[in-house]
């Protein structure tokens, strides 16, 4: 479903230790325009950008770094490292900490990271909102937007902005997936870096990113505010800031 497979290929941008770095580029958007390359990306953590991976980071031309992690996950793992002339900016929407308790396994892990995601834009919805009007900000691209692994809170940014882009939920849903790649890259890094760590399986909500969870979730956020950008507007972002976004996000009509 969604974008050709060759567009999955180009996203997903070659690194060691960075395992979830795309270009959010090259998705159908609104009045026939399309996602501009090479203006936006995603990733997991960026604390482990070392040796060839800094310099493979520098050639991208990196203006500014959106950190949506908590403030106790930046002072245990570090941050980016400098780059002359990059920006770090750092914002944490408000959510509760997910518990194994709170997993339902008779609902399945899409319904269970659906309901998490909704929380996340009820409880987080200034920080979102502040996030999106980052990306909106041509002065602030080429940017990247990052958390721990780039799948859940990048998730959910990332999803709110292609949305206001006009990109449909199927290619939305397939992006969000693409997570799984990332992960599988992780994990096998993690079989030869710590063997320890990576023997210890994780609730499958930590892990999974199944394109259903994305789906659900923008079908919810719609039926509670109408919508998507609707509730951004009522969150703190402007009419004139999704008109930027716009404007600097898709091509030339």
């Amino acid at each position: 479903m969604g974008a050709p497979g060759v567009l999955r290929v180009i996203r997903h941008l070659s690194f060691a230790e960075i395992f979830n770095f795309r270009d959010l580029g090259g998705y159908a958007g609104v009045d026939s325009r399309t996602v501009q390359w090479k203006r936006l990306y995603r990733s997991d953590s960026l604390h482990r950008l070392a040796g060839d991976d800094q310099a493979t980071f520098a050639a991208l031309g990196i203006r500014t770094v959106l950190d949506l992690r908590r403030p106790s996950e930046i002072a245990r793992d570090g941050r980016v490292p400098e780059y002359p002339a990059l920006v770090y900016q750092h914002i944490h929407p408000e959510h509760p900490e997910w518990t194994h308790e709170s997993y339902d396994e008779a609902a399945g892990v899409a319904r269970y990271l659906a309901d998490r995601y909704l929380e996340l834009a009820e409880q987080g919805a200034a920080g979102l909102a502040t996030a999106i009007g980052l990306i909106a900000d041509a002065g602030n691209s080429p940017l990247v937007v990052h958390c721990v692994a780039g799948k859940d809170r990048t998730g959910v940014v990332s999803a709110l902005t292609l949305e206001l882009l006009g990109v449909s939920d199927v290619d939305i849903a397939e992006d969000y997936a693409l997570t799984s790649l990332g992960e599988r890259k992780f994990t096998a890094w993690l079989r030869r870096t710590d063997p320890a760590r990576a023997a210890v399986k994780p609730p499958p909500f930590y892990v999974m990113t199944p394109p259903e969870a994305m789906l659900t979730f923008l079908t919810d956020l719609r039926a509670r505010y109408g919508s998507v950008q609707r509730y951004l507007t009522e969150a703190g972002l402007g009419q004139d800031q999704v008109a930027a976004l716009r404007a600097h996000l898709l091509t030339v009509p």
